[in-house]
């Protein structure tokens, strides 16, 4: 039992079935080659689980997941539910707050094959996941947006030093495993109280990893700087709507948001989930770039190696990239890398890399 890893799949809207099931077989041959195996454990959200349930996230999964410490989830749509499943939390959003995936790791990674705005690209977003400026995970109940009038609409951010000081924590520690190279990104020039809270704490944990450089930089100069000389940054820590922008521009620096990889971790618990959407448009066509989603059970099962202290899991997620990057360098690629790959034929592609 020491050799086999129970993980939930959850396939999501969209092209989640098409990529979430090309993600398992890469894990699956990739433990199998390291003497390691995976208990797959199915489970439903999104579209599918209102029309069985008459829900978006059911009981039977979160139940699921209470008893799990790794999962994939595919991407959900909520923008197209049914409008009365539309209010309230995404399916995502639930299952943050429940298991407490305050830590967002996304990296951006230029690839050999594939055409980047920066090929130099090669750095970490560690975004904070529990709380800042998005208001569906700042408050205990309901969000943080409000209308006091119909024409005027609030939105509350909450930035904390105990969530700052834990993702400020985890950037600190990936970056001795990197380059050493920290980058505070935080708005405190105008957001001085909120942000500047942010950016000081951080600051604070720096002084405990003297074997660190640290700067920070204002999130629209970062922007920026990413444009211009990305290849520069190696760690960056920054609040919630920060992270989510500012990984977004670099997977696309980077070549594609579809090659963007993507984990939320708490202390305990992990979720591999890419971090691209549903896109509908091309849902049922075969044509969805994978490799977001495979990059992301690689950083699940790496999460689980540091974890554990088996290092056969590290083999295999190094497999997989080596997999990822062998396909990408041979010029296989979806259509949104250039190419005219199939998800299917870039998927065996990475299989037969592995």
């Amino acid at each position: 039992m020491a050799n086999r890893y129970p993980i939930g799949l959850i396939d999501g809207d969209g092209i989640g079935p098409e990529i979430v099931p090309a993600a398992a077989r890469v894990v699956e041959q990739a433990l199998t080659t390291v003497g390691r195996s995976v208990d797959w454990v199915p489970l439903e959200i999104g579209r599918a689980s209102i029309e069985n349930y008459g829900t978006a996230i059911p009981t039977a999964t979160l139940a699921a997941l209470d008893d799990l410490d790794l999962w994939i989830l595919g991407p959900h749509d909520s923008a197209g539910y049914p409008p009365e499943h539309r209010t309230g939390l995404t399916p995502g959003g639930v299952v943050r707050k429940r298991y407490d995936l305050y830590a967002n790791i996304r990296p951006a990674l230029a690839h050999v094959g594939v055409s980047a705005v920066n090929p130099n690209l090669d750095l970490v977003i560690v975004r904070e996941n529990s709380e800042g400026l998005y208001a569906d995970r700042n408050m205990a109940r309901g969000t943080g947006e409000f209308m006091p009038t119909p024409d005027v609409a609030l939105s509350v951010g909450v930035i904390t030093r105990a969530a700052t000081e834990r993702i400020a924590v985890s950037a600190f520690e990936l970056a001795r495993s990197r380059r050493k190279h920290v980058t505070i990104v935080h708005k405190a020039n105008v957001l001085s109280m909120t942000t500047g809270l942010f950016r000081d704490v951080c600051l604070e944990v720096a002084e405990r990893y003297p074997d660190v450089r640290v700067d920070d930089e204002h999130v629209d100069a970062m922007a920026a700087h990413l444009v211009r000389r990305g290849g520069q940054f190696d760690v960056v820590v920054t609040e919630n709507l920060f992270g989510d922008i500012l990984s977004d521009l670099a997977a696309e620096l980077a070549g594609s948001l579809g090659i963007a990889a993507s984990i939320n971790t708490s202390a305990t618990k992990a979720m591999a989930q890419a971090a691209h959407g549903a896109a509908p448009d091309i849902a049922g066509r075969g044509v969805a770039n994978p490799v977001g989603i495979i990059g992301s059970a690689a950083m699940l099962l790496e999460w689980q190696a540091l974890r554990s202290g088996d290092e056969a899991l590290l083999t295999a997620a190094g497999n997989i990239r080596g997999g990822i990057g062998a396909a990408l360098a041979a010029g296989i690629a979806t259509a949104d890398l250039g190419g005219t790959a199939t998800t299917d034929g870039f998927t065996v592609a990475v299989l037969d890399n592995l």
